[in-house]
């Protein structure tokens, strides 16, 4: 028979193997979770990418309608040309660019039926949601001019409240 003192040794190398296990499960958890400042750390760095990735897409939004209005105004001058060519003359400053789109009172319709609508859509609004700006005959002898105020919608401005113009986009339209 086991005498007693053998059994408490091996009771106690028990306990001892068991609390030596259980520090062991305890150091592994302990390096497999992440502590406060580590996860405050990761949310900062995120925020910042974030941050980073939502102004560039901003400025890229700015810079597609930039372009979608001097598309727009280019294919503007293209109808407009066409309908000159067509009609004989420009729309007035009254007609305006719906005479693209409809035929005004002031004309025949049958000879506006021959090449209209001269536009494929009647939206004559910028990608800020104002109306482009129309005016025949333009300024220093141009047959028309062709405007959007920008992002502000107000005259002049700097950046994205820059206005956008037919004469200052490297083409001018045909004379008549």
């Amino acid at each position: 028979m086991e005498s007693w003192d053998n059994r408490r040794k091996l009771r106690a190398s028990k306990v001892l193997v068991e609390v030596e296990y259980r520090m062991r499960c305890l150091r592994s958890r302990r390096r497999a979770a992440l502590t406060l400042i580590e996860l405050l750390v990761v949310m900062m760095i995120l925020s910042i990418l974030a941050t980073a990735v939502a102004l560039s897409v901003v400025n890229k939004v700015h810079i597609a309608k930039v372009s979608t209005a001097k598309t727009d105004i280019h294919t503007f001058e293209q109808a407009l040309n066409t309908y000159s060519l067509i009609m004989g003359e420009y729309p007035t400053s009254e007609e305006g660019l719906a005479a693209l789109w409809s035929p005004p009172s002031t004309v025949d319709p049958e000879k506006w039926r021959q090449g209209g609508p001269f536009v494929e859509k009647q939206n004559f609004r910028d990608p800020w949601g104002n109306d482009y700006l129309y005016a025949s005959p333009g300024a220093d002898e141009r047959p028309f001019d062709l405007s959007s105020y920008g992002a502000d919608g107000k005259p002049g401005g700097d950046g994205k409240d820059a206005d956008i113009n037919n004469w200052e986009m490297g083409r001018e339209p045909a004379s008549q």
